[in-house]
């Protein structure tokens, strides 16, 4: 049985239909893993995300960790029943009213007290040992920041082997980008960094997308951007920006053709890049 199999039963329901005995556990969890003195803050970034955030938080209440953690959330602006759910499990969260995933991850990096920072996306699960696992590679000499990978949620419409293959060359793909220029394999979803440093950087505002690797850019100044393969650290998703493609042979081709374009920049470094929205990505 998958991991995240208890979590999934949540996964797309609306708050109303939750049962209160699960709200309860998820709440009692939460607090005994809060720490006053913490090594790592983890943030929980949302906008609308009703239907997904109790499984994420779930999750992350049954952490497996050595380190002294606090969970925050970032509530940004939502319209449905988000912030609800921060309040009925007593969990500490900041309104940003802003709109972005840079306005909510620099919300998050701000109140942060942890030495590290995981940067942690609402509409996804992450495994037992996940917050243990990137604070450990987070503490090796030389490593300023980390990032793992992720899977997709299975559901009907996207099958089991065609997940596999869509994630093994995917992988494959980040894995072969990361030796010369680890910003662009880096995704904010599975990201974590040391907080000061962080804070010297700064997180952009000024763009839609691709916040994350601009952080990255920044960091690498400091040292050494890692990867963590391990399943320990996969995180499971949903669909985002695949789904809005349509099919995933219609997500691979997309995304194929934008790789083989720029195949030649693996292999070389960058000192600036744009994003999908053509926004300079420099430091």
């Amino acid at each position: 049985m998958a991991w995240y199999s208890k979590y999934i039963d949540l996964y797309e329901k609306e708050l109303k239909v939750i049962p209160e005995d699960t709200i309860a556990e998820i709440r009692l969890n939460l607090a005994k893993i809060q720490s006053n003195d913490p090594v790592v803050t983890v943030s929980v970034i949302a906008y609308n995300e009703e239907k997904h955030l109790l499984s994420c938080l779930w999750s992350l209440s049954e952490m497996k960790c050595k380190y002294p953690v606090e969970i925050i959330g970032v509530n940004n602006d939502s319209k449905d029943r988000t912030e609800e759910i921060f309040q009925r499990l007593n969990l500490p969260y900041y309104n940003e009213m802003q709109h972005s995933c840079g306005y909510a991850r620099r919300c998050g990096l701000e109140h942060a007290k942890g030495k590290y920072h995981i940067n942690i996306d609402a509409d996804t699960m992450y495994p037992p040992k996940y917050v243990e696992t990137m604070v450990r590679a987070l503490e090796k000499p030389g490593v300023v920041a980390v990032s793992s990978l992720w899977s997709y949620v299975p559901d009907k419409e996207h099958s089991t082997i065609g997940l596999f293959f869509y994630e093994l060359l995917r992988d494959v793909y980040l894995f072969l980008q990361s030796f010369k220029r680890p910003e662009l394999s880096v995704r904010g979803l599975v990201f974590a960094y040391h907080t000061d440093l962080a804070r010297k950087v700064g997180i952009r505002v000024d763009i839609k997308r691709g916040e994350d690797g601009s952080l990255a850019l920044g960091l690498k100044e400091y040292g050494k951007i890692c990867f963590v393969r391990t399943r320990k650290a996969r995180a499971v998703t949903g669909y985002g920006t695949v789904g809005a493609d349509g099919s995933l042979l219609k997500s691979f081709t997309k995304r194929l053709i934008k790789a083989c374009r720029g195949l030649g920049g693996i292999f070389t470094k960058k000192e600036k890049y744009e994003d999908q929205d053509s926004n300079i990505i420099k430091r």
